[in-house]
């Protein structure tokens, strides 16, 4: 009897729930997001990398995209977390509000932007000024082989301040060296203050042949003058104050693609350096 009646029970909840999910269609309100302006946002203005500076509040027209539990660090960008993330936001003319503060509450940064469709990479550089933006260059493009691959990708950008409150007038070419010859290897056309290279194709040579495939890539810059011809190499102040040609390393993964954007001051403090991000 009791089974009988536990059998009834269970027909009864079946048609119970069929029937209300006939009646309550459950239905997502969503944007495909190939619609939608997809963006990164990255902090270079040139301060010292403390807490104090960081952004502890992040408004997207208005609207809480980031606070103090994930902060917008110096030199850093968001979103944190997983590479390939970006925000979305409806194209055309958005607002950007940044804040600093123990608790958000010092409004640092009020600016609008004209975003398009896609994905793009906006830089804010100066508290008082407009940021620049740029295309990502979604969808990237791919090595294919038999074998084994020895490419990355890096896409250089010129944020470089002279001084505080002055931008650095010196035409920047990247340049990394060759793991093969040893040459020094042009990495896309030599850019001004708030351009960027584009993507460009780096050799790796990987250090373990029976792996996914990483090695070391020295990197060196050099100024060209308005005509086009190399005057020297790139000097910079550093942290104690001297004068020294730039010069610095990353590990390259073969089939990854990484920002690369020099930010700081060239000739006071804080002392510039090129930061690194990983785009995929």
């Amino acid at each position: 009897m009791i089974m009988k009646k536990l059998k009834y029970i269970g027909i009864l909840l079946l048609v119970f729930i069929s029937f209300s999910c006939e009646k309550n269609e459950i239905e997502y309100d969503t944007t495909p997001s190939g619609e939608m302006a997809e963006f990164q946002l990255h902090y270079m203005v040139p301060v010292t990398a403390t807490s104090a500076n960081n952004i502890t509040k992040v408004e997207i027209n208005n609207k809480l995209v980031a606070n103090i539990k994930a902060p917008l660090s110096t030199y850093n960008a968001i979103p944190n977390g997983s590479v390939g993330r970006f925000y979305t936001v409806e194209p055309g003319l958005v607002n950007i509000k940044l804040y600093q503060g123990s608790t958000g509450e010092t409004l640092v940064y009020d600016q609008n932007v004209t975003l398009l469709k896609g994905k793009q990479n906006i830089f804010v550089h100066d508290f008082t000024k407009p940021p620049v933006l740029f295309d990502n260059g979604y969808p990237y493009s791919k090595n294919t082989t038999m074998n084994t691959d020895s490419t990355c990708y890096v896409k250089f950008y010129h944020f470089l301040y002279e001084t505080a409150g002055v931008t650095c007038p010196l035409k920047l070419q990247y340049q990394y060296i060759n793991p093969v010859t040893s040459e020094l290897v042009n990495i896309g056309q030599p850019i001004l203050f708030g351009e960027t290279t584009g993507w460009q194709k780096i050799k790796i040579k990987k250090e373990i042949f029976n792996s996914s495939g990483s090695a070391r890539v020295d990197y060196r810059i050099k100024v060209i003058d308005t005509n086009g011809t190399v005057i020297g190499d790139l000097s910079i102040r550093n942290s104690s104050g001297v004068y020294v040609n730039y010069a610095d390393f990353w590990t390259g993964f073969i089939g990854r693609r990484y920002h690369h954007v020099i930010s700081g001051m060239r000739a006071a403090a804080p002392a510039s350096a090129v930061r690194q991000f990983t785009a995929l």
